[in-house]
């Protein structure tokens, strides 16, 4: 069974940072893409980064651009997603999801359908 167990969240203060970890112990984690959505407080889910297989092209979402970093170390099974100059609006619980892609080079979906594996989501709060 595939596994994706995020950690790494907590409540912070607006301006602070936090890191986030994605571990895919089960998954043969260099064959898929993964990214970070997220959900805040009485909305959608929406999508926050992407990482691609290979050279590590990245994609994010306006509203993070700049103050977010998405890595992946594929000998650990594992992705990040660090988070700097934290907004109250960055408020919600983070997901992160995998989708096999064959490609070395493409981005995956935005959408939330499009992935078939998730993790169980890490909250975080920024207050200020």
């Amino acid at each position: 069974q595939v596994q994706l167990v995020e950690s790494g969240g907590g409540s912070v203060q607006v301006g602070d940072s936090l890191r986030l970890s994605c571990v895919a112990p089960t998954l043969t984690f260099n064959n898929y893409v993964i990214s970070w959505f997220r959900q805040p407080p009485g909305k959608e889910r929406e999508f926050v980064a992407s990482i691609t297989r290979g050279f590590d092209i990245t994609k994010y979402a306006a509203s993070v651009e700049g103050r977010f970093t998405i890595s992946r170390d594929n000998s650990k099974n594992t992705a990040y997603l660090q988070m700097n100059s934290l907004k109250s609006e960055d408020t919600g619980i983070y997901f992160c999801a995998a989708v096999f892609m064959s490609s070395l080079r493409s981005s995956p979906s935005r959408e939330p359908n499009g992935y078939r594996y998730w993790g169980q989501g890490t909250q975080v709060t920024v207050s200020s």
